[in-house]
């Protein structure tokens, strides 16, 4: 399987959330996939910052995967108020202190905003066989189907991890709030979509006891993954009052391993981009069921496949069993 990842990587930055580093070091690891490129967008982290951590990936292990930036900004959403809310939460938390001893990616000479173009032009170039996996804010993505208005129909698969339906304490999530213009782009593309929401990776969940299991393989890659996903467990176990933590962005590649980790459901999907709180909130539904359909446009692009039930324990499993096979494994993994 031929795959792109667009994401917002965290690993190793204090407060950032780890679930696309989790991602993508199960896509390395997986033999069935070939991970032709990576790009970062602005979300989790700024998309400078998302760069410094894939290239810190690839160059640690030793792959020659291109990465390349992506969207500093959202199409239209100012960025300031979220980038307060994404960049502050360690130290406003307290909590600042669990990454001491995790290195810091070293910052990367910047380079032009190219994520877009290598995505539609991969994408174009090689019909119907590269799959997009967008784990952060749609924002390259849409500039893709802008800049390459082809590709909904020459990409194979996107699988996007966004949009939040019922979940308590959430009326819009980060990747979609962040950038709602772009995920109603993307979402009414007509391209063949399938969406992870949160409704779905709440679902998800990896303890302490989990991550411990993973450092038994004793590979470069799985030491990278204790180093610095141990303490973002810690940090939502004290902000979250979960367990463990979600692994939100993992299961896209989970779902694209083995389709029995998870149900799914066909609807539509679209993103409110009207002001208030209503802004970014993601709606599904089918017009044939509805039963009151007043001041309802009809839907545009196509349904969309929606994960629904989640199997955890068959997630750590594809995990464990995938990270496994990585370079470098323990033979009694």
């Amino acid at each position: 399987m031929r795959l792109i990842i667009d994401c917002d990587p965290g690993n190793g930055v204090a407060g950032a959330n780890v679930d696309d580093g989790l991602a993508l070091a199960v896509a390395m690891a997986a033999p069935e996939i070939s991970l032709e490129l990576i790009t970062t967008v602005a979300g989790n982290t700024p998309s400078d910052v998302g760069f410094s951590v894939a290239r810190a990936l690839t160059e640690r292990m030793g792959l020659d995967i291109p990465v390349r930036r992506g969207a500093s900004r959202a199409l239209v959403e100012p960025s300031a108020p979220w980038r307060d809310k994404l960049d502050n939460g360690a130290v406003r938390s307290g909590l600042i202190d669990l990454w001491r001893d995790v290195p810091t990616p070293h910052a990367v000479p910047s380079e032009r905003p190219l994520a877009a173009h290598a995505i539609g032009e991969l994408i174009c170039n090689n019909p119907n066989e590269i799959t997009l996996i967008a784990i952060g804010p749609l924002t390259n993505v849409a500039h893709a189907l802008h800049l390459y208005p082809e590709m909904a129909e020459k990409v194979k698969e996107i699988i996007v991890m966004g949009g939040v339906f019922n979940v308590d304490g959430y009326i819009k999530d980060t990747n979609f709030g962040i950038d709602p213009e772009a995920a109603h782009v993307v979402l009414t593309s007509g391209a063949n979509i399938t969406l992870v929401p949160m409704d779905a990776t709440v679902q998800t969940q990896m303890v302490l006891d989990d991550l411990d299991k993973i450092a038994g393989i004793g590979s470069p890659l799985t030491d990278y993954l204790v180093e610095t996903v141990r303490p973002w467990i810690r940090y939502s176990m004290e902000t979250r009052r979960l367990p463990g933590c979600w692994i939100h962005d993992v299961l896209t590649v989970a779902w694209l391993l083995d389709k029995s980790v998870a149900t799914s459901l066909r609807q539509y999907v679209d993103v409110a981009l009207e002001g208030g709180m209503a802004r970014g909130t993601t709606w599904r539904w089918d017009p044939e069921s509805l039963r009151l359909d007043v001041g309802i446009a009809p839907p545009q692009g196509q349904p969309i496949e929606i994960l629904h039930q989640v199997d955890n324990q068959k997630l750590l499993s594809i995990i464990y069993r995938t990270l496994s096979q990585s370079k470098g494994a323990s033979a009694e993994a």
